[in-house]
Formats: structure tokens, sequence, C-alpha cells
């Protein structure tokens, strides 16, 4: 069993090329039904995981960091994000080219073994959303911890930390019609929001058993891409009603970027992120997550969004805000 396909992440055509079939399961299930023919395709990201454990022959590298090395436009990263997997990631023209080989130190790969759900999210971070999410960065869009969903003729942005019932409220708006470009990350360019593909991880999801007593499922109805028109920032109160109330601007920002920096899915992402951008000189060391956040909580009307003990209770209140007409009339670029 192999890979070969193509996945749009964070709006870059990223080609898995796998041939190695016990990687190729965990990274089939990671695309989460939403990988795509790859004949014919242009790559923006081009991943190749190779069938072999030999380390990347560095002779004549600069020493970048501990654990990484550089040449030209070219970084080697061993263990990468602690996945157990070295990667070589190149810059080719228009292209970022990566291999990977998978050279587990001992430590990795006891870990493997015991803790799979753990391994899987590393699995995929390293070889299919983190090369994308750089380079998507490369082009000025910025991560961010939230999801988009249509509801309506209405685009709500949905943003607050893990943990306040984002995926179970937007998993019933798709239910009830609604699409959606992600549920939990995706980058945005200030204008658009671009999701990055993985499973939904909810409770009672049926598929591969998670962290926090979840399980997995795929994103129905998803699309590549949303442009939101509102900032809907989740809170969650237990023992109250769904309510909604206008937040302030600078408010809706800071929720936007603190959740941003606490979600765990970026925590090893910011270092891989800084690691190419010194070794390649192309992209930010650190993406402008203030700076976006800020720009979105400017240019849309901002609300606060108050769940209680069931999250999904919360859709009648969204649908009555969404509804609304919207106050704030300027024009965006």
């Amino acid at each position: 069993m192999g890979v070969r396909a193509l996945l749009v992440q964070a709006g870059e055509r990223l080609v898995v090329d796998c041939r190695w079939s016990p990687v190729a399961r965990l990274l089939a299930e990671g695309g989460a039904g939403a990988w795509r023919p790859a004949d014919g395709t242009e790559a923006d990201v081009r991943v190749e995981v190779e069938p072999q454990h030999r380390p990347f022959d560095i002779r004549g590298w600069r020493p970048l960091a501990r654990g990484a090395h550089v040449r030209d436009r070219s970084v080697v990263l061993h263990n990468a994000c602690g996945s157990g997997f070295d990667l070589c990631l190149t810059v080719v023209a228009e292209q970022l080219q990566v291999r990977a080989r998978w050279r587990p130190p001992a430590r990795e790969r006891i870990a493997a073994l015991l803790l799979r759900s753990r391994f899987h999210l590393l699995v995929r971070a390293v070889l299919l959303q983190y090369p994308a999410l750089w380079w998507a960065g490369h082009y000025g869009r910025v991560p961010l911890h939230a999801g988009a969903v249509t509801l309506g003729r209405s685009v709500p942005l949905l943003a607050g930390p893990g943990g306040t019932g984002r995926s179970t409220l937007l998993l019933r708006a798709v239910a009830d019609g609604g699409r959606a470009c992600a549920d939990n990350l995706c980058v945005t360019d200030g204008r658009d929001v671009f999701g990055l593909v993985e499973p939904v991880r909810v409770e009672g999801g049926g598929g591969r058993r998670m962290a926090y007593g979840r399980s997995e499922r795929p994103l129905p109805s998803r699309v590549d891409s949303l442009r939101p028109d509102r900032l809907v920032v989740l809170c969650r109160r237990p023992g109250a009603r769904p309510s909604v109330r206008p937040a302030d601007p600078a408010r809706a920002a800071r929720s936007l970027v603190a959740g941003t920096y606490m979600a765990g899915e970026l925590r090893r992402y910011w270092p891989f992120a800084a690691a190419l951008a010194l070794g390649t000189g192309l992209g930010p060391a650190h993406p402008p997550v203030t700076g976006a956040a800020q720009e979105l909580a400017r240019l849309l009307p901002a609300d606060e969004l108050v769940l209680g003990d069931r999250p999904d209770e919360g859709l009648a209140a969204l649908y009555g805000l969404v509804s609304r007409p919207v106050a704030r009339t300027e024009e965006r670029p």
C-alpha cells in the first residue's frame, strides 16, 4: 500500500509520495477523505517519504542549531519536532521539497509504540501540516487556531481556546447545511481563511480514539477556503444558557491570539518555522499572529457567544446572531 496524492493545505497544493505502507496508512487517514489525484498537478509543496533509514549526508553542511544543519537553501532537521523523522527541506524555485526518513531515537521509538495517538498527530504535523503552513507563511499567510463555517449567507469565523466547544458547534452547523474549511487550524491573508486538512476530534466521533475522551471523524462538506464576514469569540460557562453580546475588537483579537498560542497542535510549529526561516532566509522568523488577529478584529464585527454545558445548544444563538444586520460597514480591501 502506498500514497501518491494531493491535499490542498493552507492554500498550498501539497503532493505526497509515500511507498512505505506503515506510514502511508497513517497519511491516508490523516487526509480525512480530502485526498485528490496528483497526476498532472504542479505542487507547491512536495513531500516524499523514503523507505530507508540512513541519515542524510550532511558532510560540508553548516550547523544551524542543535539538531539542524543548513547548506544554501536546504535545511536538515534531525528527529523533527520529536516525531522520529529526519527531514531534508529544500527550496527549489517556487517549490518546497521535503524528503523524510524514519530514524527515531530510542525514546521516540518507544513513544510511537506506547502513545499511539501522540505519534499519529506528530506524523501528520511534520509531513502533512507544518511544511504547508511554513510555505504559506512565506507568501504572507498567518496560522490561526480558528474555524470558519457558512450559515446561510453569513460566514462566521469561530475563535476561542481549545475545549470551548468550537468543533461541536461547527459540526452541528455543517449537519444543518453549512460548509466549513476547517474546525481547528487555518491560515489567513487578512481577508480569506484557508483550512488545514485534518480529522475532526469530538466526543462520539466514531473513529480513532484520541485524548480527552474524543475520537476522530472526517469534516463533512469541506471547502478549501472561505471569506468570513464576522468574528465570533466562543467562551464556555458551565450552567449558563447560550447568549450573544457584542465584543470589544481588542478583546476579540486578544482571544484569537491567545487561542492560537495555547493550541497544542501548534506548540511544535513555532521552532520549526523559526529554523526554516533562519536556514533559508525566507519567510518570517515568527508569524505575525497578533497583527493578523488585530486586522481581522478591525475589519469584522465581533461578538462573544457564551456556551453552556452542551455547546451544540448554542447553534440557535449563532443563527440568531448571523441573521441580524451587520452594524459595521467599513469597506474591506
